[in-house]
């Protein structure tokens, strides 16, 4: 056997190491094949730890070579290790004053759309949360005790809300007061031969489980969102389910609003609607065209913003969300100069999301409409254009929601056509001057109807709903911080707007 080199004395001192293995962390690259990565001291060290974390012992157990970190051991001692203040070096005290001065300001740059915070997983976020964390776990109230032996370990007793004969009998009273004939619905009642048609299937369009699947593919596979409104009635095309859920369960997403169709309102409208959005979340004025867009470049600077504060990321996603028809496929095609999605002035043409590269490190993703959760009526639906005309039932039945909508100079400039009393009589008059006509000369309002769906849902007729205050000037308030500044007088209003309706930009 070798002699072995006791422990006890001083290391024995080496010159430079020439030789070329992998654990010599002294060795030249000279003569490799490709780039060598040379193993540091630590990795050495941790490597020869894990080789060697046992002791080498003879035949009879004596130790001939102690284990790492028990060379001044002696045989046969039980390893301990000694408490040492320096396990805490790595650990950081703060004051009571510094950790609220903590959890105000960055719990209001978490709150605020215009502040992003960088690797938000580096940062003790858990500290926000003090209450949640020390909260009391309700166990009890989950499963109780009588269940832990499990469900056939005890005994099944009747569950009888009423103890005594007395109580019965004043139930059964109460009962017999409270009942009426009306809410029976075990009872026939006759209608009169009326009777209310049952919902029509068209109306839950953008409702399936299939598209909501699609819409949270989006949400998950987004770095940016960007939620897009129609100008002529943002507050309605506009998702509070949505942002909650963002809110609660995607903080670390950044969420945009683009306010698209800005050509068929006026362009005081658009700066209204901007002001206003832009209190909650970064709002840009867009105007869809592959010939003369508008907002193009806005929208472009800000992706590359983005782009820039995620360096660590080769590449970032910015997803499209939205109603149906408010134009998510024609801003990409916008953005793209070319047609890369497929278009149309109809719901429900995108039906699957879609990849689409804007440049190196920016990403699209198209998603297709979604119709949240809301107490819509059928007629908004319809004119929200959620719905395909050509399989509404009874289109008639919403022409009278347009014309509340639509002042009537517009209509009259529009279709040319006398004054009317009802919307029938304005149907009747537009078929007889269009020609739509059955046998007889009997005017087809069915095909006049949907030919009015049609104008307000690809933008024909002037409509747009007022900015809440704008009897009152804007209040001055310090440029967004999101570096985008868009002038709204180079918006070109395709609707002939003309009286009220006319005023000038605010400065």
């Amino acid at each position: 056997m070798g002699k072995i080199r006791s422990t006890t004395g001083p290391p024995r001192k080496q010159g430079f190491n020439r030789s070329g293995h992998s654990m010599n962390p002294e060795r030249s690259t000279e003569g490799l094949k490709g780039v060598a990565k040379i193993r540091t001291k630590g990795t050495i060290k941790r490597l020869q730890m894990y080789r060697n974390f046992k002791a080498k012992r003879d035949k009879t157990g004596k130790i001939l070579t102690p284990a790492p970190f028990q060379g001044w051991l002696h045989s046969g001692t039980v390893a301990r290790v000694e408490p040492n203040q320096k396990w805490f070096g790595n650990s950081r005290i703060i004051s009571q004053n510094a950790l609220q001065k903590f959890q105000t300001e960055l719990g209001a740059a978490i709150k605020n759309p215009y502040q992003v915070i960088m690797k938000p997983t580096t940062l003790p976020i858990t500290l926000l949360n003090e209450k949640a964390k020390n909260a009391r776990v309700h166990l009890l109230d989950t499963e109780t005790f009588e269940s832990v032996f499990g469900p056939k370990k005890q005994r099944k007793k009747p569950n009888i809300s009423i103890k005594a004969m007395e109580e019965l009998a004043e139930v059964a009273e109460k009962k017999l007061n409270d009942y009426s004939d009306e809410k029976d619905s075990n009872i026939k009642k006759d209608c009169g031969g009326v009777k209310d048609l049952p919902r029509d299937w068209v109306m839950a369009a953008g409702q399936s489980k299939r598209i909501w699947n699609e819409l949270h593919k989006v949400v998950d596979s987004s770095d940016v969102l960007l939620q897009v409104l129609d100008a002529r009635d943002p507050m309605g095309t506009r998702s509070s389910y949505l942002e909650k859920f963002l809110k609660k369960e995607k903080p670390h997403k950044h969420l945009i609003f683009i306010l698209n169709k800005v050509d068929l309102v006026p362009t005081w409208v658009t700066q209204r609607w901007v002001a206003i959005l832009s209190a909650e979340y970064p709002t840009v004025a867009f105007h869809a065209s592959i010939t003369h867009p508008f907002g193009k470049g806005s929208l472009i600077n800000l992706l590359r913003q983005f782009g820039k504060l995620h360096i660590d990321k080769k590449q970032i996603s910015v997803g499209f969300i939205g109603y149906p028809n408010v134009g998510k496929s024609s801003i990409i095609n916008t953005l793209r100069s070319k047609k890369v999605c497929k278009v149309a002035p109809i719901a429900g043409e995108t039906k699957v999301w879609q990849y689409i590269t804007l440049m190196k490190r920016i990403y699209l993703i198209d998603c297709p409409g979604v119709v949240y959760p809301s107490a819509e009526t059928d007629s908004e639906k319809v004119l929200k254009g959620v719905v395909r005309i050509e399989l509404v039932n009874n289109p008639e039945d919403y022409i009278e929601e347009v014309l509340n909508r639509v002042k009537k100079e517009y209509l009259l400039k529009t279709y040319k056509i006398e004054d009317w009393s009802s919307p029938m009589e304005f149907l009747e008059k537009l078929a007889y001057r269009s020609g739509k006509l059955l046998k007889k000369g009997e005017p087809d309002i069915s095909i006049v109807a949907r030919m009015v769906l049609n104008d307000w849902q690809r933008g024909k007729l002037p409509f747009y709903v007022s900015p809440p205050g704008f009897e009152e000037p804007l209040p001055k308030k310090e440029d967004s911080t999101i570096g985008v500044i868009q002038d709204f007088k180079k918006i070109k209003v395709n609707l002939p707007y003309e009286g009220e309706d006319i005023k000038e930009l605010e400065k």
